[in-house]
Formats: C-alpha cells, structure tokens, sequence
C-alpha cells in the first residue's frame, strides 16, 4: 500500500488530466493560463533532491511529456517549468503556456492576476484538448 497523497491545496487547486509512471498531471484550476502541474507520487518529496536518480530521470522525461503537449494545443510563444514550492512543500513542477498577449507577460505568473476558474464547460474541453495532445 502506498502511503502517498496529493497535498490538501494541490487537491484543491487542480484537477486531474492523466497518470503518468510517476507523476499525477493534474490542470491548474486558472483559466488565464494553460497550466499543468506535476506532482510525483513520492512520499515525503519536497526537493527534486529527494527523488533517486531514475526518479529526477523520469520526472524529467514527463515534463518534457507534458511540455509537448502544451506546445502541441496551443501554440505558445514561451513555455515556462519552475519547481518552487514555497507554499505547498510537496513537491510539484509548474509547466505553464505563456504568451505575448497573457495578463501577465514577461512577468511571472504568480501574483499577477486573480485566479479565474474554469467553468464546468471550459474545463471538460480544456482537459479533452491535453488529453487528445498527450495521445497524439
């Protein structure tokens, strides 16, 4: 039995869009960006440093998975993956869709606007459209 679960916030937050070897890929619940959250099913991990070397190996290769896939749907002028944790402590990758025109380019998206969440519709087409990426 694993002892694993995904932290309350991260719970809260996202919603879930495919299992991969090692990670759950779940969509961050903010409609003003294309984002996808990865989040290892490791116990206890909070720093990339607390995976073993095939673990960091396949994490990698799963935001690379995922990065494909935003890049596939929506075309984005940049691609951001930053791992910083410093309100949730599990550990999670971020791998967001920037573009020229978003709310908050070239900053960062943290801080920047107020979350909008999807509505029921948007998001069952938002998930389908990842899904149908991470498939092709």
């Amino acid at each position: 039995m694993n002892p694993w679960h995904l932290h309350p916030q991260l719970a809260d937050d996202t919603h879930p869009v495919a299992q991969f070897k090692l990670c759950e890929l779940r969509l961050m619940d903010d409609a003003n960006h294309p984002w996808l959250i990865l989040v290892p099913r490791v116990e206890d991990a909070v720093e990339l440093i607390d995976l073993d070397e095939a673990q960091q190996t396949e994490l990698m290769r799963e935001v690379a998975v995922a990065s494909r896939a935003l890049q596939k749907a929506f075309s984005p002028h940049k691609l951001n993956v930053a791992a910083l944790g410093n309100l949730v402590p599990q550990l999670h990758v971020h791998v967001i869709a920037r573009f020229r025109e978003d709310i908050a380019w070239p900053r960062p998206v943290w801080g920047m606007a107020t979350a909008q969440p999807y509505s029921p519709e948007a998001l069952i087409g938002r998930i389908r459209r990842l899904q149908d990426a991470l498939s092709a």
